[in-house]
């Protein structure tokens, strides 16, 4: 017999020789008990959360929480059914309806969960014939929808407008091609030039689909994303995004204007024969989309603990990802996969929580901590981790960049 996992051998090596110098094993964490959207305990430590998506801090808000509980009550724990058949509960369409009111779509779809929403949209939009035109440094869920799809996979340099252009010159112009961007990609944080790419793809007859999942909730005037601030919303069919990063909670949803759109609930397989969200999640959901509406203060909050984090930091001399703060993503960039990992453990023992980030989830030859700031981070939180940063490269022996 052949044992089929038997092909992960050197992957299963490489993580024991890893966990073999001692260190605590960057992706077994457990959470003992979480305080608050910025604190929690982990293996009996108070330790700053710096690595959970949790940008507007929703998932403790009183309104959120007495939403899903309301709903707990009234629905029960689950659907035990897909959206299709008995799984459609009235807390499904009013979240539907909150995602309407604040992209301001006639459309909108709900998955559970937003991996699920890229790969049922790519795989449904585009087939056998069809191009998918897509940045290289694109998410796995975006990659596995392109392989469901059976288009024709066509990718382009990251955030390389020419690139682009020059691919699509090569496509038949009588093709149906589908464009997939992202507003901010999770990686390094950076954001996409969305008003350069969607205007090419335009030109050359595609149909755009952008990603917000990391630029909804403090992007644009309502909050919409990168898309919106860029001032291309008429320009873009689809809008993916996801309810686990801003909104505080699990699922996935597509907006959009398609007068064909609802036809997408019959035909899209990873909607149609996945079990609905239970009720309470989607209640919680649309609470907080709501309360997204008006949520400026944290917006601007979020924006100014960023810059806190980012510039100081550069100060300190560390090497980032990005040469001003983008997005809520600071990524601090590490020359090797051994000092990434003595760098994750020495924070998380000084009561810090990052992500370690490493390939393939990262580009060729790209080592990261990469942080993720809450709107809710305090000022005195921002420079514990920077103080914690400073220790940690140095009981590490990083060396740093002499300040300008």
């Amino acid at each position: 017999m052949i044992d089929l996992l038997s092909k992960y051998d050197p992957l299963i090596a490489e993580h024991a020789g890893l966990l073999s110098t001692g260190i605590r094993d960057p992706f077994g964490i457990v959470m003992e008990k979480v305080l608050s959207p910025t604190e929690a305990i982990i293996k009996g430590r108070h330790t700053i959360l710096l690595g959970t998506y949790n940008y507007m801090g929703m998932t403790f808000d009183a309104d959120v929480i007495a939403a899903g509980q309301k709903a707990l009550g009234e629905y029960g724990a689950g659907t035990t059914g897909s959206r299709v058949l008995n799984g459609t509960y009235q807390t499904h369409k009013e979240c539907e309806d909150a995602l309407k009111d604040y992209y301001g779509t006639a459309h909108a779809m709900v998955f559970s969960t937003g991996y699920q929403a890229n790969l049922g949209m790519v795989s449904t939009l585009a087939g056998k014939g069809d191009f998918i035109i897509l940045d290289a440094d694109s998410h796995a869920s975006i990659y596995d929808g392109c392989k469901m799809s059976n288009a024709d996979i066509v990718r382009f340099r990251h955030n390389d407008a020419a690139d682009l252009e020059k691919r699509l010159r090569r496509l038949p112009p009588d093709a149906g091609k589908l464009v997939v961007l992202e507003g901010v990609y999770s990686m390094l944080g950076d954001i996409a030039p969305l008003k350069e790419l969607v205007a090419i793809a335009k030109a050359h007859g595609c149909m755009v689909l952008v990603d917000e999942a990391h630029g909804m909730g403090f992007f644009g005037e309502h909050g919409r994303g990168v898309y919106e601030e860029a001032g291309v919303a008429d320009d873009v069919d689809f809008v993916v995004g996801t309810f686990s990063k801003s909104v505080g909670t699990v699922g996935g949803f597509c907006v959009s204007n398609n007068p064909r759109f609802e036809i997408l609930r019959l035909v899209c397989r990873p909607y149609t024969f996945t079990a609905s969200l239970p009720p309470a999640v989607v209640a919680c959901s649309a609470a907080s989309i709501r309360k997204l509406m008006t949520a400026h203060d944290k917006r601007a909050r979020l924006w100014e603990a960023t810059r806190r984090l980012h510039g100081g930091l550069k100060r300190m001399g560390f090497r980032l990802a990005t040469e001003t703060p983008e997005s809520a993503i600071v990524s601090v960039l590490m020359p090797d996969q051994e000092t990434t990992a003595l760098m994750w453990s020495t924070l998380i023992e000084l009561g810090v929580y990052v992500n370690m980030s490493r390939p393939p989830a990262t580009p060729a030859g790209v080592y990261l901590l990469r942080c993720s700031i809450c709107a809710l981070h305090s000022n005195d939180q921002i420079d514990a981790v920077l103080a914690c940063f400073d220790r940690a490269a140095d009981m590490c022996s990083l060396p740093l960049a002499v300040p300008a």
